[in-house]
């Protein structure tokens, strides 16, 4: 343990911890652009400036570890111009397209650019002009909104370890890449979609054809049904339709998700599913209530059975089931039905 004073305060802290973490577990906020919490500290945003007591310029507080006696300041006129010119030099190479920005409402440089009293960017010049990848069918990649923060990289290499993208060029010219700018759909990329969950400015935006304000909308938390790994996530619901899809960060799966559970969420609103039990009638599918659905199934095993015997059934069980629900359902079949002709879809 070692002894720091924050803003005036002392506290006493483990001596491996970073000044930003310290300043979270205390109750001082520190803004950010390129942290997270599940990646290796990088300080390329410069947004979490502190000054620290005999240092001769500001440091990143992600990369600073603190040390016994350090005196730091996170607040004063020093640090917030430093901040502030940090954020001018970001918004002048930046579109100011924040009414029609689909990321509006959710954006982190904007939310800074407010509390830090930002209209527009002051230095003049040449501006970048790239052109936007859109050739992954789940999401696009606009390098002229992009700030460079890295995370999009840092999470396809380091937590989803695909490496499927990149820092291209130096300098003005830097932009995200995939090798040899092939395109996002001729790269390795498994369209997981983590990429765009960390994203904090619109460079990298979901395709939806459902236009909304993130203010809209409200999260419902649940767990994804695709497989029995049990993903939780945060469902976005404007009115009563799912627009969008966030992994929680607090979930088991630490905020990462696969394609199907990012993506494949459209399924719930569409207008073909089924939502009520089918029984064909005079040759065509009416619904029925649960109860009917049940009585002509168990009519249907009893008729089956005493005709053609137990292993004239089989059954396939889903891996969006929970384990519970697959230990019953083969139970059914061994002790009720009588047959061992079970099978997974999982292991086709």
């Amino acid at each position: 343990m070692v002894h720091v004073t924050i803003d005036g305060n002392r506290y006493e802290v483990e001596v491996d911890k970073t000044i930003l973490q310290v300043c979270r577990e205390v109750g001082i906020e520190i803004p950010t652009l390129c942290h997270d919490e599940r990646l290796a500290p990088y300080g390329a945003c410069r947004m979490c400036l502190v000054e620290v007591e005999g240092g001769k310029n500001l440091v990143t507080s992600c990369t600073t570890k603190v040390r016994d006696g350090m005196v730091v300041y996170t607040n004063n006129s020093k640090v917030m111009n430093g901040r502030r010119d940090v954020l001018d030099l970001l918004l002048s190479n930046h579109p100011m397209e924040c009414l029609t920005c689909e990321k509006s409402g959710n954006c982190k440089l904007q939310d800074y650019a407010y509390e830090y009293g930002l209209v527009d960017g002051t230095y003049i010049g040449e501006k970048r002009s790239k052109e936007k990848d859109d050739s992954n069918h789940f999401y696009s990649y606009d390098p002229n909104k992009c700030i460079l923060c890295g995370l999009c990289v840092r999470v396809c290499d380091e937590l989803q370890c695909t490496n499927a993208i990149g820092f291209e060029d130096r300098g003005f010219n830097t932009i995200v890449a995939t090798p040899f700018n092939q395109g996002l759909e001729n790269s390795k990329c498994v369209s997981c979609g983590n990429c765009v969950s960390v994203c904090p400015v619109g460079a990298l935006l979901p395709k939806t054809k459902t236009k909304f304000r993130y203010w809209e909308t409200k999260q419902v938390r649940t767990t994804c049904s695709y497989c029995g790994v049990g993903c939780q996530m945060d469902l976005l619901v404007k009115g009563n339709q799912v627009v969008g899809v966030e992994p929680a960060f607090d979930g088991l799966n630490n905020g990462l998700l696969c394609v199907k559970g990012k993506f494949g969420y459209k399924f719930i609103n569409h207008p073909d599913r089924l939502k009520k039990p089918l029984i064909k009638k005079n040759g065509e599918f009416v619904e029925a209530t649960w109860d009917e659905a049940y009585r002509l199934i168990v009519s249907k095993i009893k008729d089956t059975k005493e005709k053609y015997g137990p292993e004239a059934f089989a059954g396939l069980t889903s891996a969006r089931c929970t384990n519970e629900e697959n230990y019953l359902f083969q139970k059914l079949f061994r002790a009720v039905i009588g047959t061992n002709n079970v099978d997974h879809c999982a292991r086709l």
